[in-house]
């Protein structure tokens, strides 16, 4: 089996380049990556992905978004993700089940628990080996997305500063309760200290 990894923070976290450099890396010394993404990463996954983020559902049911969120990534695991690991590869993955936990169960309101139990459903134990999650304050995310033009701009984007806040609030928490498993990359630093942090860590990971 490969080893399944996942990055997470907020909007303009940095989440993309990070996962960029990681598998240049990882390759670089002889490993199998692949890099894919949440919601999305396969066909049908990412129209789903479309729905949720396209910026005219403004009227979308937090549940509604939950279980859209959940089953996109029951078809992206089946289809991508266990496939690439018991071909024994490494699966860079931005975003899992910690951002439905976070966005959904926390900062919507949800509920942490109700939002774990539909996941539960469609992962069916599994689980990433290593979180890596990049903390950035909501000003400084959303401030970096204004000013990149190429980065698309979608519904969640466009939220208000405290539900943001919120998101933030919720990762903390979860960083407290897997402790093992998530690991705490600061990525409020340039973007070449954010990357070699996240690096070090994945490497500490795989030598463990």
């Amino acid at each position: 089996m490969g080893f399944f990894i996942s990055l997470e923070g907020g909007e303009g976290s940095g989440k993309s380049t990070v996962i960029k450099k990681i598998q240049e890396a990882l390759m670089q010394q002889g490993h199998e990556v692949i890099v894919t993404r949440e919601p999305g990463g396969i066909d049908i996954a990412e129209q789903i992905r479309h729905v949720i983020l396209d910026t005219k559902n403004v009227k979308m049911d937090g549940k509604t978004e939950a279980l859209l969120y959940a089953a996109a990534r029951r078809q992206h695991l089946v289809e991508k993700v266990i496939p690439a690991l018991a071909q024994g590869k490494i699966v860079l993955c931005d975003r899992f089940i910690d951002s439905s936990l976070t966005y959904q169960g926390y900062a919507r309101g949800l509920g942490f628990e109700e939002v774990l139990s539909i996941n539960q459903f469609a992962i069916e134990g599994y689980m990433p080996d290593l979180t890596l999650y990049l903390d950035v304050s909501p000003e400084t995310g959303l401030s970096r997305i204004e000013k990149d033009g190429k980065r698309e701009v979608n519904r969640l984007d466009v939220e208000s500063l405290g539900f943001h806040h919120k998101v933030r609030e919720g990762y903390h928490i979860l960083l407290k309760q897997f402790p093992e498993r998530i690991r705490n990359v600061n990525a409020e630093n340039d973007i070449e200290t954010v990357c070699s942090d996240a690096l070090n860590e994945v490497l500490n990971f795989l030598k463990s």
